[in-house]
């Protein structure tokens, strides 16, 4: 009787199983564009053995993971709107009905708390605030399945209700109305966020995490060289070993005197913000040929950084045979800041921010 009664004062006229349908509609849309994206960053970084992701498209992942992020900002106005609209349900008296209602109330709760917790977590990932005691990336990535698979049981338990009312015109003004400002919020919110990756939108990212223009000369940084300890000595040495016909050992003077090319290559993070800059350095495909390795051979790149999940990264061959794939020794024109990596860092084309290693000292071939 509490429950019927405190369901019955949350009542609204804009209220209605059309309206429920539509922006559910538009949040099934959103959590599947967040699903793909989410898995093409996760794979991206953790790919297994058999998968080799194509160096090209070169901006893929900057476009990718900037509608990952931007996208899942956005979604939030869209799910509270959606929350509000089916309030009253969740209060229904009796809760359960069959044995069959209780697996569908089940579910709609996994949906709820898992697309709470993924936003909420989400957002705050992006903002570096961290306040729980286990690793953002694992569950985020483990709770999208349960959220994405409650999404399609719902979906399959409500299609004869989104049927009815998809491609029905809303006929009461007011609903309409309501309908256009959670459209209106929600396209306010990627305005005022996608200039982290957008240029030409950056002055409007007012509420975006990172500006990608405040950072050493210009670009962020997410990891700076106090933070990670690195300090680079004049003993400094880029080794190339493992499986190759003549190992190397280079100090920055070679380095330097070695040929150099220039690429425009985008650096993108996994929390959303990217630029386009100027990189200068050694290809990588070029050191490698002339210590013999193997076109086929799988790399890995090691940092100065003695500590950190990033502090090495592997390179699959269709990276680094791609002469887009540097060793950059210069950013826009000039030396590398150590905040960007001095003496040496990759970067290299459709690869997360957190992949295009800092401070290299290493190149080992496999």
């Amino acid at each position: 009787m509490i429950l019927r009664t405190i369901s019955d004062r949350f009542t609204s006229r804009l209220r209605s199983e059309q309206v429920a349908a539509k922006l559910g509609v538009w949040l099934g849309v959103s959590f599947t564009v967040a699903f793909a994206t989410g898995l093409f960053s996760h794979f991206l970084q953790h790919p297994p053995a058999w998968l080799l992701w194509p160096s090209r498209p070169v901006s893929l992942y900057r476009v990718t993971q900037g509608l990952h992020v931007v996208g899942g900002l956005a979604t939030v106005p869209l799910l509270l709107a959606k929350l509000w609209a089916v309030y009253p349900k969740l209060w229904q008296w009796p809760p359960f009905r069959s044995a069959g209602h209780v697996v569908e109330r089940l579910c709609v709760l996994l949906l709820v708390a898992g697309a709470l917790f993924q936003l909420v977590t989400g957002a705050l990932n992006i903002a570096y605030v961290y306040p729980w005691p286990f690793g953002f990336v694992q569950a985020h990535y483990w709770t999208a399945y349960v959220v994405y698979g409650a999404l399609l049981i719902h979906v399959a338990n409500e299609w004869v209700k989104v049927r009815r009312s998809l491609w029905t015109r809303v006929a009461d003004p007011d609903r309409r109305r309501f309908l256009v400002t959670v459209a209106a919020a929600c396209g306010l919110t990627a305005l005022v966020t996608a200039g982290e990756a957008v240029t030409p939108l950056e002055r409007l990212a007012v509420l975006a995490p990172r500006n990608p223009r405040i950072g050493a000369q210009g670009v962020p940084v997410n990891r700076s060289a106090a933070a990670a300890g690195v300090v680079v000595g004049p003993g400094y040495r880029l080794l190339v070993t493992g499986a190759v016909r003549t190992p190397l050992s280079l100090d920055y003077a070679d380095l330097v005197r070695m040929a150099r090319h220039t690429v425009r290559l985008p650096i993108a993070c996994v929390e959303g913000w990217s630029v386009e800059c100027e990189w200068t350095g050694i290809r990588l495909r070029d050191l490698l040929e002339s210590a013999g390795a193997a076109p086929d051979a799988f790399v890995t790149v090691a940092s100065l950084e003695r500590t950190g999940a990033y502090r090495t990264s592997e390179i699959r061959p269709p990276h680094w045979n791609d002469p887009l794939t540097l060793l950059a020794l210069r950013i826009n024109g000039r030396p590398l800041d150590p905040d960007h990596g001095y003496p040496v860092r990759l970067i290299a084309p459709n690869r997360p921010g957190v992949q295009q290693t800092k401070w290299v000292t290493e190149v080992r071939v496999a």
